[in-house]
């Protein structure tokens, strides 16, 4: 009996694992699409007068460190 009891808390514990595993690239690819709008936010705003140069070069930063990373699955979904 307590070896059921084992392979069914293992198995448990590695659905546990894979659902965080998931719930983490969720969140990643969520912040990377927030970091893409935020650098086409800033990209506009530079182009049409109200925004600068830095504040581009700042966006782009932080998305390039995200993608270093996490990856550029975000990209393509």
């Amino acid at each position: 009996m307590s070896g059921f009891l084992d392979r069914a808390k293992e198995q448990a514990q590695r659905g546990l694992a894979q659902g965080k595993q998931k719930v983490d690239e969720v969140q990643a690819h969520r912040a990377g699409s927030d970091l893409l709008k935020k650098l086409g936010a800033a990209y506009y705003a530079e182009r049409s007068g109200t925004g600068s140069p830095e504040a581009t070069r700042e966006a782009l930063g932080a998305l390039e460190a995200h993608i270093n990373a996490h990856g550029d699955a975000f990209l393509r979904g």
